[in-house]
């Protein structure tokens, strides 16, 4: 372990899941104050990576898709000599990733066989992200000692992020956001688009100002609910994600599907109303903040109605305590 430095954090995706390992990150940075820190991500999020306070440097190449891609990780990881590593991906990719720095790994916090600081819960994966990555830093010997009952952990602070951008404009009316969008691989995860718009056209009937918010994937659905809620404002693909956290601490409701902008609008304070097929597991992966989580089997069939009421109650509940 002689000549040893520095951190590496692994962290591949999603955005949601990014955006629910900013306490882990944070904790990890707070360990090791003086250590160079390096996150191995995907291009997606590298940007991101590098605008937060917690690391040094960013290697966006921690998904190889050909052999000689992987072997120059491989070659990279080695060559950098980490004292310590705390993979919070945790996946069969980068336990191998563990294995090929035998025989001398560095200390290896995670689940991958033989690592110095397994996470050694056997039902981890039935713990929410929030407190499962607590917990394997807690096996890791990071202090203070999190607390890892359901719902102990906080929501993720994202003041940083919203710091790079303006605040948002506050109008005379609330402001609901709706959030159409998810991973183009999963597709149950997605709430008909004709039902956002019927839920943006009881919105604005009910004196609220509608956004629809997402990345440029969601542009085309964002386009059919304006169509059919004239009145609502798109701003799909038109908001970065300081911009979109901005929005979160003005918003007076946000409703969406099982996306890394619900976790975002969430954190960032919006009171929110998270939509969850059977695809998805609410108890392992909601937004966490002030949020109320509505779930169906097949959620084509919610209807508007629910949906609307708990937007209302939401708003309302939030609105009263605040005051």
């Amino acid at each position: 372990m002689s000549g040893r430095t520095g951190i590496l954090v692994i962290k591949l995706s999603a955005l949601g899941d990014m955006i629910l390992a900013f306490p882990a990150f944070a904790r990890i940075r707070a360990a090791h104050p003086d250590a160079r820190i390096t996150l191995l991500t995907t291009p997606a999020f590298a940007e991101l990576a590098r605008s937060s306070p917690f690391f040094d440097a960013v290697d966006p190449g921690g998904r190889p898709r050909r052999f000689a891609e992987f072997m120059a990780l491989a070659q990279r990881l080695r060559r950098s000599r980490y004292a310590r590593v705390y993979d919070l991906q945790n996946v069969d990719r980068t336990n191998l990733y563990f294995q090929l720095l035998r025989p001398f790994p560095p200390t290896w916090s995670g689940v991958a066989a033989g690592c110095a600081l397994p996470h050694r819960n056997p039902g981890r994966m039935r713990m929410h992200t929030l407190e499962r990555q607590a917990e394997q830093l807690n096996h890791a010997g990071l202090a203070p000692v999190e607390p890892v009952e359901p719902g102990a952990a906080a929501a993720p602070d994202v003041a940083w992020l919203a710091a790079r951008a303006d605040p948002a404009e506050r109008t005379s009316r609330p402001l609901a956001l709706l959030v159409p969008g998810a991973s183009p691989k999963r597709p149950r995860k997605l709430w008909p688009a004709e039902n956002f718009a019927g839920l943006a056209r009881s919105l604005l009937g009910a004196g609220f100002a509608v956004s629809i918010v997402g990345g440029p994937g969601e542009a085309e659905v964002g386009e059919v609910i304006a169509a059919g809620a004239p009145g609502a404002r798109d701003l799909t693909g038109r908001t970065s994600l300081a911009q979109l956290a901005r929005l979160g601490e003005v918003a007076a409701v946000a409703v969406g599907n099982d996306t890394g902008p619900m976790h975002l609008l969430a954190a960032a304070g919006a009171p929110a109303v998270s939509l969850f097929s059977s695809d998805s597991d609410p108890s392992l992966c909601a937004p966490r903040g002030r949020v109320q989580v509505i779930r169906r089997p097949h959620l084509e069939d919610l209807e508007v109605a629910p949906v609307l009421a708990a937007a209302l109650g939401t708003a309302a509940l939030c609105e009263r305590s605040t005051t």
